[in-house]
């Protein structure tokens, strides 16, 4: 069974300036929301044969900070297709993962990354969840079959829903 780990990159800083959207970095309670959300998936016992993200300034420090969260040095491949990626372009990237990879970690941004789990997922109550709402720092765990070229529309299981705010509730919305 293929296990996908979706993973929405930290909450960023628009305040501050940067020419290009490419290159905004994390905030201070973003990086803090990364790794504790690494610290939790080492928790949970989640490893990755394979890592592909989005070269993104702001996803390069989410992975820095979830990886050290994790405990383990994270070498993933960066694919600028992923940068502000299309649903559609999205599941290419997963249906063209190696089949010796058994647990990968997507890493990016949305709208992108809650539209593929919403297409992917089968209905469901953690479905439920992330179409009202998949926040930075939010990681979804699915299981999408034996082959990853199999992926399709409401096929895999949605294993797990975690928000940072659901590890530490200081990460949720009411707090700065």
């Amino acid at each position: 069974m293929k296990t996908l780990t979706l993973l929405r990159h930290a909450k960023s800083g628009w305040d501050d300036p940067v020419a290009r959207d490419f290159d905004r970095p994390l905030n201070a309670k973003g990086a803090r929301a990364a790794e504790t959300m690494g610290r939790h998936l080492r928790d949970l016992h989640l490893a990755f044969d394979l890592v592909v993200a989005s070269p993104a300034v702001r996803v390069r420090e989410t992975l820095d900070h979830f990886a050290a969260g994790l405990g383990v040095t994270l070498a993933p491949q960066w694919d600028r297709r992923l940068y502000l990626a299309s649903e559609a372009t999205l599941l290419d990237v997963i249906c063209a993962l190696p089949d010796d990879a058994e647990r990968v970690l997507l890493v990016g941004h949305n709208p992108g990354l809650e539209e593929v789990a919403l297409l992917l997922a089968e209905a469901g109550p953690l479905r439920e969840e992330i179409a009202a709402k998949f926040p930075t720092a939010t990681v979804a765990v699915l299981e999408v079959g034996a082959r990853w070229s199999a992926a399709r529309q409401r096929t895999a299981t949605l294993t797990r829903f975690i928000r940072p705010r659901d590890v530490d509730p200081s990460l949720g919305p009411d707090f700065g």
